[in-house]
């Protein structure tokens, strides 16, 4: 009788057991949705710290090379504090991190959040109909306070990131860099211009005149026949000559051949003004005014021939900032270079390359967060989306590399200067304060455009300021009034299919592009066949899809 009752005790001992369990919180995130009361409580939007409670939050990240080692960086040390979370970064290198992303969904290891996603549109639809994407609309709404000031100041954004079925799942990164949105420039050696009594071009005619003067009346005085009167190259920001130089006779930027037209979505490379550009590009080729090496080197091979010199040698050349040639040794040579504006062509027509500054799909929520976690990630990417945090991500802790503006110091705009750089930034390379731009910020105009400038632009401090001087006088206003929005949504298969044809028709354009400029291919007896080729690469579905998406999402409001 002891016996049973002894076992029967321990089967109810065991059953009490159970319930027990079964009612602590669960660690499956699923699960811990399923159970409100276990979520801890998260501050309301404004209050800091986060939870009384250290929360823990797997980050997927691309560290930037000039960042020692973000487990110990001061930045991710301040954040931690801040908020009360505890960061384990899953971290891929800036070459691999596609492809670190990718395995890391296909085999469902992916974290709670990503910061370094750059997820695509087509991927944002994937992974959200398979659940691996959190909607962020419900957590915005009851915590992002700077993610609704932002989407306020800029009304266009919370349209061009909501995906079809009216979710939000990803928060872009905002660097509003105003010499960026204009960055397809052509500088141009002014010491040479100066030397020969020359104007700055304005037309493709006066360029061709100039760059003629620069290859044959010896403007860097040592007697050779050396100069090199226009270069580019084929790796980098910009770099590709024909961008700049098509844009006198149809919209080209040097990523992309899409323009719009009445609503149209059309494609540049097959239109008679292509055709011109050509011809003009080719004549400029053939009389030796164009560098034979513009369409292979890499960005290394222009900045040796930038640095070869005591004369110098580079008449002009396309890039996004004339530093990203002379730098090191020879910097101080870029003071004589400025930038030419976009060129008039023989039929008037005239456009500076625009380009979205946003870095879409940075941030994400995974169904791998737990309820607490996703309101404390979303509180993270609305702080990061401050003022302060953009200072402190770039720059590092005050009065280290910057400090407050004072009496006397002035902005680009001639404004009391909020901020100012020290001397001390210029000279640091590696290091382990700051983030240098990882994750998401929000770097408007009116923050990038506060700090002091130095009276002298052409001075290494006053660099920003110069940059925007030549783009505020040279390029903007000058982009067509629409272009085809950087990001777009589309069906995930019409996206796969536009992604495969898309890289043979752009290998087939360019291709062909630079064989007629070389004389490889004639311009005048092949043009037809090159158009008839475009055929067997499915180029009228390729923009039907595009056209397809572009209409979704003028009619999405």
């Amino acid at each position: 009788m002891k016996a049973r009752f002894s076992r029967l005790s321990v089967i109810i001992l065991f059953m009490i057991l159970l319930l027990i369990t079964g009612c602590e919180s669960p660690a499956d995130p699923a699960a811990e949705r399923g159970n409100p009361g276990a979520v801890d409580r998260i501050a309301p939007p404004g209050q800091f710290p986060l939870s009384s409670k250290t929360i823990g939050l797997s980050v997927f990240v691309t560290p930037p090379p000039e960042v020692e080692d973000l487990n110990t960086n001061s930045f991710t040390a301040y954040v931690e504090e801040k908020l009360n979370i505890d960061f384990k970064f899953i971290m891929a290198s800036p070459a691999a991190k596609k492809e670190r992303k990718q395995l890391l969904f296909a085999a469902g290891d992916y974290p709670a959040v990503l910061f370094s996603g750059e997820l695509t549109p087509d991927e944002q639809i994937k992974y959200s109909m398979q659940g691996m994407l959190r909607p962020l609309n419900d957590l915005i709404d009851e915590y992002g306070d700077n993610i609704k000031k932002i989407f306020e100041e800029n009304p266009g954004l919370r349209k061009i990131i909501t995906a079809p079925d009216g979710n939000i799942y990803s928060l872009p990164s905002i660097n509003e860099c105003f010499h960026c949105m204009y960055s397809q420039k052509l500088w141009i050696n002014t010491t040479w211009l100066n030397k020969l009594g020359l104007d700055m071009p304005r037309t493709t005619e006066e360029l061709y005149s100039v760059l003629k003067a620069f290859k044959t009346e010896d403007p860097n005085g040592n007697g050779k026949r050396d100069e090199i009167p226009l270069t580019g190259a084929a790796d980098s920001w910009r770099t590709k000559i024909t961008g700049f130089l098509m844009s006198a006779f149809i919209y080209h930027t040097d990523d992309n051949y899409f323009y719009i037209e009445d609503g149209t979505v059309a494609m540049a490379a097959i239109q008679p003004e292509w055709r011109e550009g050509l011809a003009y590009i080719r004549k400029l080729y053939r009389e030796g005014l164009i560098d034979p090496a513009a369409f292979t080197q890499t960005i290394d091979g222009l900045i040796q021939l930038a640095g070869n010199e005591d004369e110098g040698v580079i008449g002009s050349a396309a890039m996004g900032h004339i530093r990203m040639a002379f730098t090191g040794s020879n910097e101080e040579r870029n003071t004589e270079y400025a930038t030419v504006p976009p060129l008039i062509g023989p039929n008037g027509y005239q456009a500076a390359g625009y380009f979205s500054t946003l870095e879409f799909g940075q941030f994400a929520i995974t169904d791998k967060a737990t309820e607490t976690e996703a309101a404390a990630a979303i509180r993270l990417a609305d702080y990061l989306y401050s003022e302060e945090a953009a200072i402190l991500n770039e720059y590092g802790p005050e009065n280290l590399w910057w400090r407050r503006g004072e009496p006397g110091e002035v902005d680009v705009h001639g404004r009391p200067a909020k901020y100012k750089l020290k001397p001390e930034y210029w000279e640091q390379r590696t290091q382990n304060e700051g983030w240098n731009q990882m994750g998401i910020l929000y770097r408007n105009r009116d923050l990038r455009e506060s700090w002091a400038v130095p009276e002298d632009m052409y001075s290494r401090e006053g660099y920003e300021h110069r940059l925007y001087v030549e783009t505020e006088q040279n390029y903007r206003g000058k982009e067509p009034e629409e272009v085809l929005p950087a990001h777009i949504y589309m069906d995930p298969d019409d996206a796969f299919e536009a992604a495969r044809l898309r890289v043979q028709i752009h290998d087939y354009i360019e291709s062909n592009m630079v064989q007629f400029i070389t004389g490889t291919k004639d311009l005048d007896t092949e043009w037809e066949a090159y158009l008839d080729g475009f055929k067997g690469l499915k180029l009228s579905r390729y923009m039907a899809i595009y056209q397809e998406a572009y209409d979704n999402y003028i009619r999405s409001g």
